[in-house]
Protein backbone atom coordinates (compact mmCIF):
# COMPACT_ATOMS: atom_id res chain seq x y z
CA UNK A 1 0.00 0.00 0.00
CA UNK A 2 1.16 3.54 -0.76
CA UNK A 3 0.99 5.94 2.17
CA UNK A 4 0.70 9.73 2.10
CA UNK A 5 1.09 10.63 5.78
CA UNK A 6 3.41 7.89 7.03
CA UNK A 7 6.30 5.76 5.80
CA UNK A 8 7.00 2.07 6.39
CA UNK A 9 10.46 0.54 6.15
CA UNK A 10 12.11 -2.77 7.02
CA UNK A 11 15.68 -3.35 8.16
CA UNK A 12 17.32 -6.31 9.90
CA UNK A 13 13.97 -8.03 10.52
CA UNK A 14 12.58 -4.93 12.25
CA UNK A 15 9.92 -2.63 10.83
CA UNK A 16 9.68 1.12 11.33
CA UNK A 17 6.44 3.06 10.91
CA UNK A 18 7.23 6.78 10.72
CA UNK A 19 4.58 9.46 11.06
CA UNK A 20 5.39 12.02 8.41
CA UNK A 21 2.73 14.72 8.46
CA UNK A 22 5.20 17.35 9.63
CA UNK A 23 3.12 20.37 8.62
CA UNK A 24 0.29 19.20 10.88
CA UNK A 25 2.66 18.21 13.73
CA UNK A 26 1.76 14.57 13.04
CA UNK A 27 -1.79 15.22 14.21
CA UNK A 28 -4.02 12.16 14.15
CA UNK A 29 -6.52 13.07 11.48
CA UNK A 30 -8.95 10.39 10.33
CA UNK A 31 -6.81 9.72 7.25
CA UNK A 32 -3.62 9.55 9.32
CA UNK A 33 -5.12 7.03 11.74
CA UNK A 34 -6.48 4.93 8.87
CA UNK A 35 -2.99 4.80 7.34
CA UNK A 36 -1.47 3.81 10.69
CA UNK A 37 -4.02 1.02 11.11
CA UNK A 38 -3.20 -0.31 7.64
CA UNK A 39 0.53 -0.07 8.32
CA UNK A 40 0.36 -1.91 11.63
CA UNK A 41 -1.77 -4.63 10.06
CA UNK A 42 0.69 -4.89 7.15
CA UNK A 43 3.62 -5.25 9.52
CA UNK A 44 1.65 -7.62 11.74
CA UNK A 45 1.30 -10.03 8.83
CA UNK A 46 4.94 -9.67 7.79
CA UNK A 47 8.06 -11.55 8.88
CA UNK A 48 9.22 -8.57 10.96
CA UNK A 49 10.16 -9.49 14.53
CA UNK A 50 9.35 -6.08 16.01
CA UNK A 51 7.97 -2.64 15.14
CA UNK A 52 9.21 0.85 15.92
CA UNK A 53 6.79 3.80 15.84
CA UNK A 54 8.69 7.00 15.09
CA UNK A 55 7.99 10.47 13.73
CA UNK A 56 9.59 13.10 11.53
CA UNK A 57 9.62 16.78 12.42
CA UNK A 58 9.93 18.55 15.75
CA UNK A 59 6.83 16.92 17.29
CA UNK A 60 6.18 13.24 17.88
CA UNK A 61 2.39 13.60 17.79
CA UNK A 62 0.18 16.54 18.70
CA UNK A 63 -2.97 14.46 19.20
CA UNK A 64 -6.16 14.69 17.22
CA UNK A 65 -6.39 17.27 14.44
CA UNK A 66 -8.74 19.89 15.93
CA UNK A 67 -9.06 21.69 12.60
CA UNK A 68 -10.75 18.56 11.26
CA UNK A 69 -12.99 18.17 14.29
CA UNK A 70 -14.32 21.65 14.98
CA UNK A 71 -18.07 22.03 14.27
CA UNK A 72 -18.42 18.38 13.24
CA UNK A 73 -21.58 16.46 14.10
CA UNK A 74 -21.87 13.52 16.48
CA UNK A 75 -21.71 10.91 13.72
CA UNK A 76 -18.34 12.16 12.53
CA UNK A 77 -16.95 12.36 16.03
CA UNK A 78 -18.08 8.83 16.84
CA UNK A 79 -16.46 7.56 13.65
CA UNK A 80 -13.23 9.42 14.39
CA UNK A 81 -12.96 8.12 17.95
CA UNK A 82 -13.90 4.60 16.92
CA UNK A 83 -11.06 4.72 14.38
CA UNK A 84 -8.70 5.90 17.13
CA UNK A 85 -9.75 3.00 19.34
CA UNK A 86 -9.21 0.59 16.45
CA UNK A 87 -5.69 1.98 16.01
CA UNK A 88 -4.83 1.51 19.67
CA UNK A 89 -6.28 -2.00 19.74
CA UNK A 90 -4.41 -2.93 16.56
CA UNK A 91 -1.08 -1.95 18.11
CA UNK A 92 -1.71 -4.39 20.94
CA UNK A 93 -3.30 -7.09 18.78
CA UNK A 94 -0.44 -7.60 16.31
CA UNK A 95 2.01 -10.29 17.42
CA UNK A 96 5.17 -8.18 17.32
CA UNK A 97 6.37 -5.92 20.14
CA UNK A 98 5.76 -2.25 19.28
CA UNK A 99 8.17 0.39 20.61
CA UNK A 100 7.51 4.13 20.48
CA UNK A 101 10.62 6.25 19.79
CA UNK A 102 9.60 9.62 21.17
CA UNK A 103 11.10 13.05 20.65
CA UNK A 104 9.41 16.41 21.18
CA UNK A 105 5.87 16.47 22.51
CA UNK A 106 3.33 13.66 22.67
CA UNK A 107 0.01 15.27 23.50
CA UNK A 108 -3.52 13.93 24.07
CA UNK A 109 -4.03 11.10 21.55
CA UNK A 110 -0.28 11.31 20.91
CA UNK A 111 0.31 10.55 24.58
CA UNK A 112 -2.27 7.79 24.21
CA UNK A 113 -0.19 6.31 21.37
CA UNK A 114 2.89 6.16 23.59
CA UNK A 115 0.94 4.64 26.47
CA UNK A 116 -0.54 2.03 24.13
CA UNK A 117 2.77 0.83 22.68
CA UNK A 118 4.37 -2.15 24.41
CA UNK A 119 7.63 -0.27 25.00
CA UNK A 120 8.79 3.36 24.74
CA UNK A 121 12.11 5.19 24.70
CA UNK A 122 12.21 9.00 24.78
CA UNK A 123 14.81 11.70 24.43
CA UNK A 124 15.18 13.99 27.44
CA UNK A 125 13.57 16.85 25.50
CA UNK A 126 10.31 14.91 25.08
CA UNK A 127 7.21 15.82 27.06
CA UNK A 128 3.80 14.25 27.57
CA UNK A 129 0.40 15.78 28.26
CA UNK A 130 -3.34 15.16 28.19
CA UNK A 131 -4.48 18.79 27.94
CA UNK A 132 -8.09 18.33 26.81
CA UNK A 133 -9.36 19.93 30.02
CA UNK A 134 -7.75 23.21 28.94
CA UNK A 135 -10.04 23.41 25.91
CA UNK A 136 -13.14 22.13 27.72
CA UNK A 137 -12.93 18.60 26.34
CA UNK A 138 -11.60 16.03 28.83
CA UNK A 139 -9.11 13.49 27.38
CA UNK A 140 -11.42 10.56 28.06
CA UNK A 141 -10.07 8.10 25.49
CA UNK A 142 -6.38 8.88 26.18
CA UNK A 143 -7.30 8.30 29.84
CA UNK A 144 -7.88 4.59 29.13
CA UNK A 145 -4.30 3.92 28.05
CA UNK A 146 -2.74 6.46 30.41
CA UNK A 147 -4.37 5.10 33.56
CA UNK A 148 -3.26 1.58 32.67
CA UNK A 149 0.34 2.78 32.66
CA UNK A 150 0.74 5.18 35.56
CA UNK A 151 -2.08 4.56 38.04
CA UNK A 152 -5.00 6.61 39.34
CA UNK A 153 -3.39 9.53 41.18
CA UNK A 154 -0.80 10.32 38.54
CA UNK A 155 -3.21 9.84 35.65
CA UNK A 156 -5.78 12.13 37.26
CA UNK A 157 -3.10 14.75 37.90
CA UNK A 158 -2.29 14.80 34.17
CA UNK A 159 -5.94 14.67 33.14
CA UNK A 160 -7.30 17.25 35.57
CA UNK A 161 -4.51 19.81 35.21
CA UNK A 162 -3.65 19.23 31.56
CA UNK A 163 -0.07 20.15 32.44
CA UNK A 164 2.82 18.38 30.70
CA UNK A 165 5.33 16.11 32.38
CA UNK A 166 8.93 15.81 31.22
CA UNK A 167 10.58 12.63 30.02
CA UNK A 168 12.27 11.80 33.31
CA UNK A 169 8.98 12.10 35.18
CA UNK A 170 7.33 9.96 32.51
CA UNK A 171 9.98 7.29 33.10
CA UNK A 172 9.61 7.51 36.89
CA UNK A 173 5.84 7.15 36.55
CA UNK A 174 6.05 4.18 34.17
CA UNK A 175 4.78 5.83 30.99
CA UNK A 176 8.05 5.12 29.16
CA UNK A 177 10.93 2.69 29.68
CA UNK A 178 14.02 4.84 29.21
CA UNK A 179 15.23 8.42 28.75
CA UNK A 180 18.34 9.21 26.73
CA UNK A 181 20.08 12.15 25.11
CA UNK A 182 18.61 13.07 21.72
CA UNK A 183 21.67 11.82 19.86
CA UNK A 184 21.31 8.42 21.56
CA UNK A 185 17.58 8.01 20.95
CA UNK A 186 17.74 5.97 17.76
CA UNK A 187 20.43 3.60 19.01
CA UNK A 188 18.80 3.04 22.41
CA UNK A 189 15.42 2.40 20.82
CA UNK A 190 17.01 -0.08 18.41
CA UNK A 191 18.83 -1.82 21.25
CA UNK A 192 15.71 -2.23 23.39
CA UNK A 193 13.58 -3.46 20.50
CA UNK A 194 16.33 -5.88 19.44
CA UNK A 195 16.54 -7.23 23.00
CA UNK A 196 12.75 -7.64 23.13
CA UNK A 197 12.72 -9.58 19.85
CA UNK A 198 15.80 -11.76 20.15
CA UNK A 199 14.24 -14.99 21.42
CA UNK A 200 11.38 -17.26 20.38
CA UNK A 201 8.93 -15.61 17.98
CA UNK A 202 6.10 -17.94 18.94
CA UNK A 203 6.62 -17.56 22.68
CA UNK A 204 6.74 -13.79 22.29
CA UNK A 205 3.46 -13.70 20.34
CA UNK A 206 1.70 -15.92 22.85
CA UNK A 207 3.07 -13.88 25.74
CA UNK A 208 2.07 -10.48 24.37
CA UNK A 209 -1.52 -11.53 23.76
CA UNK A 210 -1.70 -13.25 27.13
CA UNK A 211 -0.47 -10.11 28.88
CA UNK A 212 -3.19 -7.89 27.44
CA UNK A 213 -5.86 -10.53 28.03
CA UNK A 214 -5.08 -11.05 31.72
CA UNK A 215 -4.14 -7.53 32.80
CA UNK A 216 -7.65 -6.43 33.78
CA UNK A 217 -8.90 -9.77 35.09
CA UNK A 218 -9.39 -10.40 38.81
CA UNK A 219 -6.34 -12.27 40.12
CA UNK A 220 -7.98 -15.74 40.46
CA UNK A 221 -9.33 -15.50 36.89
CA UNK A 222 -5.99 -14.21 35.62
CA UNK A 223 -4.13 -17.15 37.15
CA UNK A 224 -6.63 -19.61 35.73
CA UNK A 225 -6.26 -18.09 32.27
CA UNK A 226 -2.46 -17.80 32.46
CA UNK A 227 -2.15 -21.38 33.73
CA UNK A 228 -3.99 -22.66 30.66
CA UNK A 229 -1.92 -20.56 28.28
CA UNK A 230 1.38 -21.61 29.86
CA UNK A 231 0.44 -25.29 29.90
CA UNK A 232 -0.55 -25.16 26.22
CA UNK A 233 2.59 -23.21 25.32
CA UNK A 234 4.75 -25.89 26.90
CA UNK A 235 3.88 -28.06 23.92
CA UNK A 236 5.20 -25.75 21.20
CA UNK A 237 8.53 -26.75 19.62
CA UNK A 238 10.36 -23.67 20.94
CA UNK A 239 9.48 -24.49 24.55
CA UNK A 240 10.78 -28.02 24.12
CA UNK A 241 13.93 -26.72 22.43
CA UNK A 242 14.48 -24.12 25.15
CA UNK A 243 14.21 -26.61 27.98
CA UNK A 244 16.55 -29.05 26.25
CA UNK A 245 19.04 -26.27 25.54
CA UNK A 246 19.01 -25.14 29.17
CA UNK A 247 19.62 -28.65 30.47
CA UNK A 248 22.32 -29.26 27.85
CA UNK A 249 23.99 -25.90 28.62
CA UNK A 250 23.83 -24.62 25.05
CA UNK A 251 22.14 -21.77 23.19
CA UNK A 252 18.62 -22.61 21.99
CA UNK A 253 17.81 -22.67 18.29
CA UNK A 254 14.46 -20.89 18.24
CA UNK A 255 12.08 -20.27 15.36
CA UNK A 256 12.54 -16.53 14.70
CA UNK A 257 9.67 -16.06 12.24
CA UNK A 258 6.78 -18.23 13.42
CA UNK A 259 7.13 -20.66 10.60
Amino acid sequence: MEYQLIAVSYEDSLATITMNNVKRRNALSLAHMQELISAFREVGESQARGVMLAANGAVFCSGHDLSEMVDQDLNFMERLLETCTTLMNTIQEIPQPVLARVHGIATAAGCQLVATCDLAVASHNASFATPGIKIGWFCTTPMVALSRNIGRKRALEMLLTGDPIDARTAADWGLINRVVAPEQLHAEAQNLLAAATSNSFNARCIGKQAYYTQIDMPQPQAYQYAQGVMASASQIPDANEGMHAFLEKRQPNFDQHGE
